[in-house]
């Protein structure tokens, strides 16, 4: 399995989607879109996920998302083939615009704030932003094992990684980022707050116990 490699610090890590494992930059590129294309695709997407958070994943059709963004339903089947394909894409999109966030984003999540402050921030960032489509996500996640091979998680597993390297954690770091990854799964999230019934609130305060546990002996 191909791991991403921490860059030296300063140094952003490589964006890459859920399904092609490549820059976003060159992922673009290679599918030669013209720059019209490009933006109609974009506002697909943005039709696609307003009506995700206003109606549910059971009512994201295609001819929905044809009509919220007012182009004929032949214009989404071209450009997304199915269904499956534009959750696929709609989650590539999502989880792009996450990855902006903390590698480029403002402090604490993104650059310029301490190693240990942008880990206590980043739990809270990924519970927001999946709680926002967790339809989606579980929808999607149908093989835990290809999940955590996926290149979001790869990606993420490197940050946190580099992180609690640069942090100074003691012990294996590549696998305390695993750890706290688990701790940050979608599944265990909705069965914490929809079976459970535990707040949002609870879950943030666990993972920065957590992260205190673990960088305690830094």
């Amino acid at each position: 399995m191909d791991t991403a490699v921490p860059p030296p610090s300063g140094e952003p890590l490589t964006v890459v989607g859920p399904t092609t494992g490549v820059p976003a930059d060159v992922a673009a590129a290679s599918c030669g879109l013209r720059a019209d294309a490009a933006r109609n695709r974009a506002r697909l997407l943005d039709a696609a996920t307003r009506l995700l958070g206003e109606h549910g994943l059971a009512h994201l059709t295609m001819e929905a998302v044809a009509q919220a963004a007012g182009v004929g339903k032949g214009t989404v089947f071209r450009r997304f083939g199915d269904r499956t394909g534009l959750l696929f894409a709609l989650l590539d999109h999502r989880e792009r615009q996450f990855q902006t966030s903390f590698l480029s984003g403002p402090p604490p999540v993104g650059p310029g704030a301490p190693a240990l402050e942008r880990l206590h921030a980043f739990g809270p960032a990924v519970l927001h932003h999946e709680a926002s489509h967790t339809e989606l996500w579980l929808a999607l996640q149908t093989d835990p094992l290809r999940a955590l091979s996926s290149p979001p998680h790869q990606l993420r597993h490197t940050h946190l990684t580099h992180l609690l390297r640069e942090h100074g954690t003691h012990g294996d770091v590549e696998l305390l980022a695993h750890t706290l990854l688990a701790f940050l799964s979608t599944s265990l999230t909705h069965h914490l707050t929809v079976r459970c019934g535990m707040g949002l609130g609870r879950v943030e305060d666990a993972w920065h116990h957590l992260v205190a546990r673990l960088t305690a002996c830094s």
